[in-house]
């Protein structure tokens, strides 16, 4: 299969309909982000092992969030998971020169493994940072974000990613088997909306 394939494929399902994450998903090659041993495998639309018992998400997932997202150029975005560091690719692409992903994970080695993918993206590169901690308390110095991310599933959305999102701002994460979509309308003030049906890796804190 190829990554034209796959684009294709994706589209036909419903999803890469945000115009700017189809671009994302054809300029940042899944490919450049899975261990060498699945590389046969890079343009299947399915999960791939990446080591620690983490896995590089499957594609029809990744963009049905990053629709949902709905990342601009120039947002300031937290992502929770930056696993082999392809989502964290495609999010600074579509946050362009003047925006900034901030990429927390908690498996050290996976931090350097996505430094190392990164480095093939220069430009992503540059509009990202990386940073080994416990994503289930967000990142208080980046804050506040106009987009929050998350790749692994939690019980409920933590309050310090409500708290760390700004006004008009959006969170997109998995909480159980559900993609939940948090608007933040006010201080205190938020709008949800869930999506049934998805299986992810637990968030797990400390």
């Amino acid at each position: 299969m190829t990554k034209k394939q796959l684009v294709d494929e994706l589209t036909s399902q419903g999803v890469l309909k945000n115009r700017a994450v189809k671009k994302a998903f054809i300029v940042i090659d899944r490919a450049d982000f899975v261990l060498p041993q699945y590389l046969e495998a890079a343009y299947f639309n399915r999960p791939l092992p990446i080591g620690f018992g983490q896995t590089i998400s499957q594609p029809y997932t990744v963009a049905f969030m990053l629709d949902l997202l709905d990342v601009k150029k120039g947002d300031n975005v937290l992502e929770i998971g930056a696993g082999s560091g392809w989502q964290t690719a495609l999010l600074a692409y579509l946050v362009g020169r003047q925006g900034r992903v901030i990429a927390l994970e908690r498996i050290p080695e996976l931090v350097e493994l996505t430094k190392s993918n990164l480095a093939q993206y220069p430009i992503c590169y540059r509009t990202s940072t990386l940073i080994h901690g416990d994503g289930s308390l967000g990142y208080p110095s980046g804050a506040p974000y106009g987009k929050i991310i998350a790749a692994a599933s939690a019980q409920a959305i933590p309050e310090q990613w409500k708290e760390q999102l700004k006004i008009g701002g959006r969170i997109v994460a998995p909480v159980k088997d559900s993609i939940v979509v948090i608007d933040k309308i006010s201080r205190d003030q938020y709008q949800q909306t869930e999506h049934w049906g998805f299986v992810f890796v637990p968030l797990i804190k400390g």
